[in-house]
């Protein structure tokens, strides 16, 4: 199983212009399997093996770009919580040329949101790469479940959805 290897570079209430800094209001919407064709190789991940597994993926897209994706995300949920099973951002919104930052904290909250609304409390587990354990402990203020296996408990959850979709 992968583990979450994406940083969380900026909590903040949309996507961010890194240079400018101007704010873009996100939707997260369910990406189709046909949209896969479009990914570049340049993606670190294979998305096509999220849909063979039978997990939810979703895209980060700006509202008024919709056809630009910033960031997708893997969920499965397993009854009592939503497990995050990938997590990447866009090539371009990776490394020290990334053109937004808030991706993968817009992603996390949209993964809170969704165990919030099936009556999960917005607990969200993941299993984090070991360099970014800290990282996720400071961020994210996640807690450790076993050796790698982090989650994301109901009152950081609710600060996160309050951040990204109660603006």
């Amino acid at each position: 199983m992968p583990k979450i290897s994406q940083k969380i570079d900026k909590l903040s209430n949309s996507i961010e212009n890194r240079i400018s800094g101007d704010s873009f209001a996100t939707d997260v919407i369910e990406l189709k399997i046909e949209e896969l064709k479009a990914l570049k190789k340049a993606w670190k991940f294979d998305w096509n093996k999220e849909f063979s597994y039978g997990n939810k993926v979703y895209k980060l897209v700006i509202r008024t770009a919709p056809e630009v994706i910033q960031g997708l995300l893997s969920i499965s949920d397993k009854g009592d919580h939503i497990f995050m099973n990938l997590i990447e951002s866009a090539p371009h919104n990776f490394g020290k040329s990334k053109i937004y930052e808030g991706v993968a904290g817009n992603l996390v909250a949209f993964a809170c949101q969704v165990s919030y609304d099936k009556g999960y409390g917005g607990i969200v587990v993941f299993e984090a790469k070991t360099k970014l354990i800290e990282h996720y402990k400071l961020t994210l203020e996640a807690q450790m479940i076993t050796s790698n296996r982090m989650f994301v408990d109901t009152k950081p959850a609710l600060r996160l959805i309050d951040k990204y979709f109660n603006k």
